[in-house]
């Protein structure tokens, strides 16, 4: 079965876990401001209110490119994770302690608000875009399309970094990362927004004061995420066997 490890406070706040936090911190910084800024670019660029489809890529592609760019910058430090989801996903596997883990989500719930008041400033003042569902939609709608498209994303967190049977992947893992994230705001952007990460979420709201559906991209994604983390671990991590230990492979 998975384990989950608590760790302790001194581990969590030695020297070298409070680069990680910081690591998180500007790499979700970098990440939300580049993804959220092209939300507000399309808006300053059309007059057209709804998102249409030139814009719906738009978005989804800057947001592929910088989660592959942050969670390269980040991947030596602290793991790459930019997203409490991904870390509660690790945490459910054991790759990460729920103490270091609480300390990874303050990291990037703040670096999401610092992006988002620094896009605010930026841009004269102008408004920084919420995630919410549809019209027509209901919020349960919109959890379980955050709990698939999360899903997806954790899944390939895992399958390509965190499994210790992957090899030497290295820069594919971020390149699949990114892509998975696209292709799921391309899929769930016009519904629930395709968010599958709480902070990148979480900034908009405390900039804009509007946390009227923010519930959605806690719940949806970190269900999402626990689930990867427990299928992928258990079923497939879990059932690994140890090599013998008379046996080289060198």
């Amino acid at each position: 079965m998975v384990k989950i490890a608590f760790g302790s406070i001194g581990d969590s706040l030695s020297a070298g876990s409070i680069k990680t936090y910081l690591a998180e911190f500007i790499a979700t910084l970098l990440f939300v401001f580049a993804g959220v800024g092209s939300a507000i670019a399309y808006g300053k660029l059309t007059s057209d209110a709804a998102l249409n489809p030139a814009g719906l890529v738009a978005i989804a592609i800057a947001h592929a490119l910088a989660l592959f760019v942050g969670v390269s910058m980040a991947a030596n430090v602290s793991g790459g994770h930019l997203n409490p989801a991904v870390t509660f996903g690790l945490a459910i596997g054991g790759h990460i302690t729920i103490i270091s883990g609480l300390f990874y989500w303050i990291a990037q719930c703040l670096g999401s608000i610092v992006a988002c008041f620094l896009l605010q400033f930026v841009t004269g003042g102008l408004a920084v875009p919420t995630h919410g569902v549809a019209d027509g939609m209901t919020g349960l709608q919109g959890v379980v399309f955050e709990i698939i498209i999360t899903f997806a994303l954790v899944y390939t967190v895992y399958a390509t970094a965190a499994d210790p049977k992957k090899g030497s992947l290295g820069t594919i893992a971020p390149i699949a990362i990114g892509f998975i994230v696209g292709a799921n705001i391309l899929a769930a952007g016009p519904f629930s927004g395709g968010s599958m990460n709480p902070a990148r979420s979480f900034g908009p709201a405390v900039v804009s004061g509007d946390f009227s559906q923010n519930w959605i991209y806690w719940v949806g994604p970190l269900i999402g995420g626990g689930l990867a983390g427990l299928i992928y671990g258990d079923v497939f991590i879990g059932s690994y066997e140890a090599l013998p230990a008379a046996e080289d492979y060198a």
